[in-house]
């Protein structure tokens, strides 16, 4: 039982990595006119990963200011997940097995 959920959250914080990653494209894409906002299929996606994303990264951007124009609470999150899915819980999951705690 713990494999399976170990596994289902591995495989939903990868995805919602991948998530901030196309977020973050398609973001530079529309800032340097590459797309227009009127591009319906592109602006669904945007939408898409912005109801996604946005409920994770609103408290990390009243923290961490813009700098020179540049949002650097979509990297933060991503190592924050990065770091989760790849140390934590691999951890998590063998102290629930009933291995050693470090």
């Amino acid at each position: 039982m713990i494999g399976i959920l170990y596994q289902i959250l591995h495989a939903i914080l990868g995805l919602l990595i991948i998530v901030l990653i196309v977020y973050v494209v398609i973001s530079w894409l529309y800032a340097f006119d590459v797309v227009s906002r009127r591009n319906a299929f592109v602006n669904s996606v945007w939408r898409f990963c912005s109801a996604i994303t946005d409920p994770f990264l609103r408290p990390l951007r009243r923290l961490i200011p813009p700098i020179a124009g540049v949002d650097l609470s979509v990297l933060v999150l991503v190592l924050i997940l990065a770091i989760t899915r790849d140390s934590v819980l691999p951890w998590l999951a063998n102290l629930l097995r009933g291995g050693p705690i470090l």
